[in-house]
């Protein structure tokens, strides 16, 4: 595998980065489910991966601290039954992992208060209910 990865506009995973490992996957399949090594295992070694940024390792390494193992992050791919359908799938998905770890941290919130009108608005409605279920009390009368 010699092309690349392409995770963003500015960040692709060199080829010889991606170790791909093939398998007999399981489920149905006809004759050809046990001869053909379809299931596909994609790794990429995050941790000591030149070709990313250090800050963007750091920030993908604590997102995906969960997933890793050692510092790989690992793909499998098998619910197609041609294995190059499984490649891309894997790829696809690995991509959209990676994508996701090293975008940038959301803006943080502006903490904001209710305006008077809507704490009014709650109140006005709170006293309405309770007019609504004390009418519909039958007093002991």
């Amino acid at each position: 595998m010699d092309d690349g990865l392409r995770v963003t506009d500015r960040l692709t995973v060199p080829g010889g980065e991606l170790r791909e490992r093939f398998s007999r996957s399981s489920g149905p399949g006809g004759q050809g489910v046990n001869t053909t090594d379809s299931r596909v295992e994609l790794s990429f070694d995050l941790a000591a991966s030149p070709s990313l940024p250090s800050h963007l390792r750091e920030r993908a390494l604590q997102r995906l601290a969960g997933r890793l193992v050692d510092g790989v992050l690992t793909v499998a791919a098998s619910e197609h039954r041609a294995q190059l359908a499984n490649r891309e799938a894997a790829r696809e998905r690995m991509a959209a992992l990676l994508r996701e770890a090293v975008a940038a941290p959301p803006p943080p919130r502006r903490p904001t208060r209710p305006s008077r009108g809507a704490k009014q608005r709650r109140l006005d409605e709170k006293k309405r209910r309770s007019q609504t279920k004390r009418n519909r009390r039958v007093d002991g009368d």
